[in-house]
Formats: structure tokens, sequence, C-alpha cells
């Protein structure tokens, strides 16, 4: 259910300088499966769908761009005419990937580019050992959280969920449709910081963890149980330098006019068991890239 413009996150496309290694970690850790590969870019999906992450070939790693889902087709032209409004530069009038029927790119605030779809086109269930049901949500670290904040509530109709701090707040958590948040917005240095793939339980958070430890790599934190959200979660960081977060049990929201929850100075909102935080978690993460677009 959703009541805005947004439907639905849509994929992430992740600039990588070893695709490889990027698909390995996707696939052998993560457990999504390839779709597609052409052209030096690998489409991957946990969900029924053609793609829920791309990974392109590059000689740097970055973020290429953030997606979402229009509602229809009336709703693809309404926030194609207050981008337009608002003087966000589109830089693609057409898909620019494979698998997608109709939509638009733009550059939003600090060089994000945002890529909004309309008929993700639907694959055939694909037999898997693991892997998560399907890619959830997004957290990210503009410099300026206030201004993206207005950014995604004006333009692309998302709801703010809980407000992180009082008085000079630190953070926000968004939703465009039930989930408590499809996208979360941190205070920081411009950085995109993970993306989220919910899985069927617990259980599947220990065995990430299993799977790494076979590798010899280790889990960054978790599994937790986040304040806001509710969502029991644990993070791993992948070839490109990005995190990858895990999640289970999130907080559904049916009431669409809810107030936000808000979280005072000094409330341990990240963590409900303990208030650690890995050194240099927030850290991590990619710059966005919008060379692709130049």
């Amino acid at each position: 259910m959703s009541w805005g413009a947004i439907s639905e996150m849509g994929p992430v496309s992740i600039r990588t300088s070893n695709l490889e290694q990027s698909v390995f970690d996707a696939t052998q850790i993560l457990g999504l499966h390839e779709t597609r590969r052409t052209g030096g870019v690998s489409y991957l999906a946990a969900a029924n769908v053609h793609h829920e992450l791309a990974y392109v070939e590059s000689d740097v790693d970055g973020l290429e761009a953030l997606g979402v889902i229009a509602a229809d087709g009336d709703a693809l032209k309404d926030v194609r005419r207050r981008v337009e409004d608002e003087g966000f530069r589109v830089v693609a009038e057409k898909p620019t990937g494979e698998g997608v029927e109709d939509g638009f790119t733009f550059i939003g605030p600090e060089g994000f580019a945002f890529e909004v779809s309309l008929g993700l086109q639907k694959e055939a269930p694909t037999p898997k050992g693991f892997g998560p049901n399907r890619y959830g949500h997004f957290n990210f670290h503009p410099q300026d959280h206030f201004g993206m904040v207005k950014f995604l509530t004006k333009v692309l109709d998302f709801r703010v969920s809980d407000v992180i701090g009082t008085g000079g707040s630190k953070g926000f958590f968004l939703r465009c449709n039930t989930e408590h948040h499809g996208i979360a917005v941190l205070q920081g240095r411009g950085t995109f910081h993970h993306h989220a793939w919910e899985v069927q339980s617990v259980s599947e958070l220990t065995k990430v963890g299993d799977r790494l430890h076979a590798l010899g790599r280790d889990l960054l934190w978790g599994p937790v149980r986040h304040g806001a959200g509710n969502n029991i979660a644990c993070y791993y960081q992948e070839h490109s330098g990005n995190v990858v977060e895990l999640y289970t049990d999130i907080e559904q929201i049916y009431d669409d006019n809810r107030e936000p929850v808000v979280w005072e100075d000094g409330e341990v909102w990240w963590n409900q068991w303990n208030d650690y935080v890995p050194e240099g978690f927030r850290a991590l993460g990619l710059a966005p890239t919008a060379s692709k677009y130049r």
C-alpha cells in the first residue's frame, strides 16, 4: 500500500573496479542470482524481477544511481514535472539499463542520481539454496540532510517515520509504503552507505556470518536490534567498499498519517541491546558518481 507517486524502492546501480569480485560477493555471500550480464553490466536479483541491483564495470568504485518505482504512468509524469519545477537536471529521458518499461534519470541534491522507473520486468522463479527475499532500502549520508529530506518528501512523496535527535536533528527514516523505511538519511560527508535486503528469519543472519567466516572475512556489525524500525540486522562490506545490510522483522506502518517517532538526543536508536557501534562504521561507503551522464 502506498499513498503517493512512489510505490516501492527500485534497483540500486553501483560502479565497481572489479566486476567479477562484486558479482561473487553478491551471489556467494548475499545469495542473489545473476539474471543478465551485458555490456559490462551485471544485473542481480533476489525477488522474481529482472534486477534489484546492478554492478557496472568501471575504473572507479562509486554509486551510479538510486532507483524508485512510480505507482503508475501518471505518477511517473507527475514526478517528472516536479523534478523540472525544482530545477533538477534530467540526464536520461529513458531507462538507462535493461528490464524497465519506462523511466527517467535526474541528478538530485549533492550529485546523487535518481532513476524513477515504471514496469520492472518480471522473471520466472529461480531455485536457490540461500538468499534474501528481496531488496528493501538504502541508507545514505548527505551533507545537508535537511535539504535531502525536503527533496524526498516534496518531489518523491516519502513520509517521515522517525526523527533522530531533537533540535539539530541528525537523521530521518522515510517510507513510501507500509515498510518503516525505504530510505534512511543521516547527516554525513555526502556518501552512500549501504543497501539492505530482507531475509526470512534471524537464522539467515547467522548464516551470512558463516559464509563470510569460510572466506576468511568478517561481519562488520551485528546482529543488532535497531530502535528505529525495530528490525534485527547485520552488516558486511563488499568489494566496492559499499556496505550491505541483511535484516528481518522490520516494523510495518499501516496508518498513513502516523506522526513520526522522535528519538531524543542521547537515546540509543541504533541498537536496543547495547550502545556499541564499530569504530569507523559510518565512514564506510561510496561517493556518488555521475560521470556516466556528462
